[in-house]
């Protein structure tokens, strides 16, 4: 892709040997990562670089450089140097201090130790070829081949979600040959190499070759390969060989660099800036083309003017505007939990925050707390779980109902039994001791959290061998024969067991989707009626929901089937479809015990928050990395999809496939097309990489433009970066990602604004956003109300910037007319170089830092008043050309009215007057921009004209005991005592400002916000937006949606919770063979002191 533009390039075609136990032949990229914005080497270079890119500063640095020449400048070599260079150092000092915090954040010093053989370091000094150690917990390095591990079957478990968003864990396996390698003498004696290929971004490819002497070459696959920024889990302790270190690794090489993002406004600002400057030239050329004729005219009796070229003149009408804004951090901003507020990581984006259109969310760890409870269950027609009881920080199972049920002889008692002792038994979790408590581990969150229900009810699973498991219950001991593990797969949405129960009976346990169970139950089986509403009853909630079953077998069925699967086993060529055929033969004919409802937890108000941010016009994506299934049930659960919404699924394994599924879909919406309707797009990673190639990506942007919710569902990294950047580069809106995870970095830098959230999985998403905070709900006063508020802080400093600049260096011009384009200035040059810096700068500071469109708990209480921002109405091309058009009416006034009333005056006289009121003027014009007055905006205002008053009164008395401004002696007595001065103190002002006072007084017709300020300024009841100002959405026709084809699908807002891995390099038969939790571990005990331990 033409936009990504990797941190560091490698040969990715050019395979790699690396050598073991000898670091000397090993010279590949050091481990040292920095995402820093600078360098100390660049910081000047790509920081003048920023700066002067920016209009307003390059024209600065032009005006400067004029200045400098001797004899041409009539304002002095300083008046704008200083400016300038005071501008410059305070925006470094920032510049700067923003990326060392973010530096400190994202570089966190570790421990360092050293042995007698094995080295505790930092990571960056890890390098290729040497054998790490990581313990349970640990964040891995860099790119590492597994040697061994403290698992049976030299297995570990890591936690990819950092690269993938996926909550289940991944299980990895080292090679037989090196699996008994768990000495330190063994590992200082490993002697051969590693052959692979070159560094790429591909997560789940890895071709390798390992050569280990005197033994036969082995293969290197994926399974065998722990990625940089994985986590190890459930694992005590794993070796392994480092094969790819910093920018060479999958993570990194799928990262992207950090952009310069500058904000909508700052970009129109700049054009108008650049057509600003041709004006100017325009002027200065009128102006040497006015002197030329003067002089030409009238050059024998105006001697003392001299000749003049048009430097003087662009230096007379150079000053330009300055921008001011605020980002205030709150309380209602502050996780106490954590104690973590929110911080924004730049202060160039304010304004974004109030005009984005496009959201584009992670879902686990931003939606979701990434904890999966057991919630509610129904069991032989009786829903538990469901009646009210106080909310807890766990929001577990909660209902005494069930153990009363149980314990005293209910009719459902055998059910009860029953389904406990499923959820205790059908599982691959692996139950571990500590003194009396026990612990779970388990590849799925959901089966750990229904074993760990099952427990909380009684039915405690506490030991688990090869071909057995216990369950403690009813003040017994049950154990469980396991004899078969029927696994699950995406396609089958299930799982079995076939046990012998300790009565010897043969049962079969089942737990998988409502959609197979029910299409696999027995005539004979009761409550069905009754389990399907409690399960639509589930999904409404938006929680993740399994059908129980079990079926008694005979001895004969048995071993009848046991002899089909054992020849199945042994089949070479589709063996995994064999197998599932030769597992539906024995799943059939179930019994109905009842149903789950796990909870994959949200974060608080989640729901509440997405709600407002779609009232606000604020369309929201969900980018994941996990299964559809899962992401479909959250987005229900946070009320992204609703009940009534239909669906636009596109699967396909093709790029012709994918183009005729969205040629169609766009061709059954017709007119609706580009229009937004209650329709939900989910599309998946496979299909997403045909979507986006250039022949498609046209049609499949306006086919998700054209619906109100989009899931993407299992995206690498530089996926969801990619459809960021397709929004972002086609569509003339501000787009906003957000999420938690290292995998979410790529899309939180291409964005516009880029958010990150605290979380569970690290700082990597943080320390690479412009903005944090701690939870997603946060989000909905970020951008409501912080975000409004900036942009109509920001805008309103621009608009007022320009205009009062404009009217004082447009009456220069006015001047001309009288001085015979002389190139002499009307006003005195500190007096100039101060108007920005002191006598007006106040009000734009109290516009920039206090001005509120109306209070926070109205932005937040109607979330449509966001949409005034996010339009952009307020501040476009023709609003800041209109205010420069009254900015000259304005200086046309100031200028000649003064100049009439004072036409025997001196020029000094005129000069004074006419700044002053100048300066009146645009103070009571920044009153009149202001929508919210406080004791700081009066202060701004009136003091401003105080200062002026005070300044020229007492500059009038510098000379001679400071040698500067001899013109000025006197000048205050002068002017102060003249009537005609007072006479038009008031009424220069008036005549420019009535105009403007009649437009804002204009009531003929209201806006959203003029009735919400109304109602705040009378404290009267609350704004019905249900009618004129309430935001719709555009309505969809019933009977165009009705001719959507089959892709297009009516969806219950349900789905399974499984979180299972698949394909895995150990079946989960085979790992549950692996366990003998009977035994006392007898393996070789590590440290898990270490934060990273090397062997070299």
């Amino acid at each position: 892709m033409g936009w990504r533009r990797p941190l560091q390039r490698t040969d990715v075609t050019k395979a790699r040997t690396i050598y073991l136990n000898e670091p000397h032949r090993n010279s590949f990229c050091k481990n040292s990562i920095s995402t820093a914005k600078y360098s100390l080497w660049s910081f000047l270079p790509r920081y003048l670089y920023l700066q002067f890119s920016k209009a307003a500063n390059a024209f600065f640095l032009f005006i400067t450089i004029l200045q400098q020449i001797p004899d041409v400048s009539p304002t002095g070599k300083y008046t704008t140097l200083l400016p300038l260079l005071i501008i410059l150092v305070i925006s470094g000092i920032k510049e700067i201090v923003e990326d060392y915090v973010s530096l400190l954040l994202l570089n966190a010093p570790n421990p360092t130790a050293l042995g007698n053989v094995w080295q505790v370091i930092l990571w960056k000094e890890v390098n290729v070829g040497d054998i790490v150690k990581a313990t349970d917990g640990q964040f891995l390095p860099a790119d590492v081949v597994l040697i061994s591990s403290s698992q049976p079957q030299a297995t570990c478990y890591v936690a990819t979600s950092n690269l993938d968003g996926e909550t289940n864990l991944k299980i990895r396996q080292a090679l037989l040959e090196t699996a008994e390698i768990q000495t330190e003498k063994q590992l200082s004696s490993l002697s051969g190499k590693i052959e692979c290929e070159g560094p790429n971004c591909h997560f789940n490819n890895f071709i390798g070759t390992l050569y280990l002497n005197g033994k036969s070459p082995v293969s290197i696959g994926p399974d065998q390969v722990l990625l940089r920024g994985t986590q190890l889990k459930n694992t005590d302790w794993i070796f392994g060989i480092v094969v790819y270190t910093g920018f060479e690794t999958k993570f990194m090489q799928n990262a992207v660099q950090s952009p310069l993002k500058r904000s909508r406004v700052e970009k129109v600002t700049n054009v108008q800036i650049l057509v600003l400057f041709l004006m100017l030239l325009v002027m200065a050329l009128v102006s040497c083309v006015g002197a030329a004729f003067w002089n030409g005219t009238y050059g024998e009796n105006t001697w003392y003017i001299g000749k003049k070229d048009i430097f003087p003149f662009i230096l007379s009408y150079h000053h330009s505007l300055l921008t001011s804004q605020a980002l205030s951090h709150d309380e209602d901003m502050h996780y106490e939990r954590n104690d973590v507020y929110a911080m924004a990581r730049t202060s160039s984006l304010n304004e974004e925050l109030g005009q984005v259109k496009y959201l584009f969310s992670d879902k686990t760890g931003t939606l979701t707390c990434n904890i999966m409870t057991f919630k509610k269950c129904t069991i032989a027609g009786i829903i538990y779980g469901d009646r009210p009881c106080p909310i807890t920080e766990s929001s577990e199972f909660s209902d005494p109902k069930l153990l009363e049920n149980f314990e005293e002889d209910h009719p459902t008692k055998e059910y009860i039994k029953e389904f406990l002792f499923l959820l205790s038994v059908c599982h691959t979790v692996v139950p571990e001791r500590d003194g009396n408590n026990i612990s779970y581990q388990a590849s799925s969150p959901d089966e750990a959290a229904l074993v760990k229900g099952a427990k909380k009810l009684g039915f405690v699973f506490t030991a688990r061998t090869p071909y057995s498991v216990t369950i403690e219950a009813m003040g017994e001991e049950f154990t469980f024969q396991i004899l078969n593990v029927l696994e699950f797969s995406s396609n089958r949405k299930r799982m079995s067991v076939i046990v012998r129960t300790p009565t010897g009976q043969l049962r079969l346990y089942c737990k998988g989707a409502d959609s197979v169970i029910y299409e696999r139950l027995s005539e004979d089986s009761l409550f069905v009626k009754e389990t399907l509403t409690h399960l639509e009853s589930f999904a409404r909630e938006g929680l993740r929901t399994l059908c129980i079953a079990y079926i008694d077998l005979t001895e004969l069925e048995y071993q009848q089937w046991l002899a089909m699967y054992e020849e199945v086993c042994t089949v070479v060529q589709d063996r995994a479809q064999s197998l599932e055929h030769c597992y539906d033969t024995i799943e059939k004919k179930f019994l109905l015990l009842g149903a789950t409802a796990i909870e994959d937890r949200l974060q608080a108000r989640v729901p509440e928050t997405i709600a407002n941010l779609l009232k606000a016009n604020i369309r929201i994506w969900l980018l994941t990395g996990d299964k559809e299934e899962t992401a479909v049930n959250i987005a229900y659960s946070c009320k992204l999809l609703s009940g009534h919404m239909l669906h636009i699924q596109l699967n396909a394994n093709s790029l012709e496939a994918t183009q005729q599924m969205i040629d169609q879909n766009c061709q059954d919406l017709g007119a609706l097309l580009g229009k937004e309707n209650d329709l939900a797009l989910i599309i998946d990673g496979k299909t997403l990489k045909h979507a986006l190639h250039f022949e498609v990506k046209k049609s499949f942007l306006n086919l998700a433009l054209s619906c109100r919710a989009v899931l993407c569902c299992r995206l690498s990294p530089l996926q969801k970066a990619e459809i960021v950047d397709l929004v972002k580069s086609h569509v003339r809106a501000i787009t906003l990602a957000i999420g938690d995870g290292a995998n979410d970095v790529g899309m939180i830098q291409t964005a516009h604004v880029g958010v990150g959230i605290s979380g569970n999985e690290g700082m990597q998403a943080t320390n690479n956003s412009d903005y944090a905070i701690a939870q997603f709900s946060h989000l909905e006063k970020l951008l409501l109300v912080h975000g409004a508020w900036s942009y109509f802080r920001v805008t309103k400093c621009v608009l007022y910037c320009f205009y009062k600049n404009v009217v004082l260096y447009i009456i220069e011009l006015w001047f001309a007319f009288v001085n015979g384009f002389s190139g002499q200035i009307l006003f005195e040059r500190w007096c100039i170089s101060l108007y920005n810096v002191i006598f007006t700068s106040l009000p734009t500071i109290t516009l920039g830092i206090f001005e509120q469109c109306c209070s926070q708990e109205s932005l937040l209480r109607y979330p449509q008043l966001y949409t005034i921002s996010q339009t952009g109405d307020i501040f476009n091309i023709k609003v800041l050309w209109i205010q420069c058009i009254n900015a000259f009416v304005h200086s046309f006034i100031l200028f000649w009215l003064p100049t009439k009333m004072l036409k025997h005056g001196n020029s000094f006289i005129v000069s004074n007057i006419c700044q002053r009121y100048v300066v009146v003027t645009v103070c009571l014009k920044a009153g009149l921009e202001t929508m919210s007055w406080n004791k700081f905006s009066h202060l701004a205002i009136w003091g401003s004209i105080l200062i002026w008053l005070v300044f020229f009164t007492v500059y009038s008395f510098f000379w001679p005991t400071i040698p500067i401004s001899p013109e000025m002696t006197g000048q205050a007595s002068m002017v102060l005592a003249c009537p005609y001065f007072w006479l038009g103190f008031f009424l220069v002002p008036i005549v420019c400002l009535i105009q403007n006072v009649i437009w804002k007084s204009n009531t003929c017709s209201r806006t959203l916000l003029e009735v919400v300020r109304e109602m705040e300024s009378s404290r009267g009841q609350e704004l019905d937006c249900s009618g004129e100002f309430e935001f719709l959405l555009p309505a969809c026709s019933l009977y165009a949606l009705c001719a959507l084809t089959a892709s297009l699908c009516f969806a219950l807002a349900g789905g399974y919770a499984f979180s299972q891995v698949e394909h895995a390099v150990i079946s989960q038969e085979e790992l549950v063979r692996s366990y003998d939790t009977t035994k006392s571990k007898t393996r070789r005990t590590f440290s898990t002191a270490f934060s990273e331990s090397i062997f070299e």
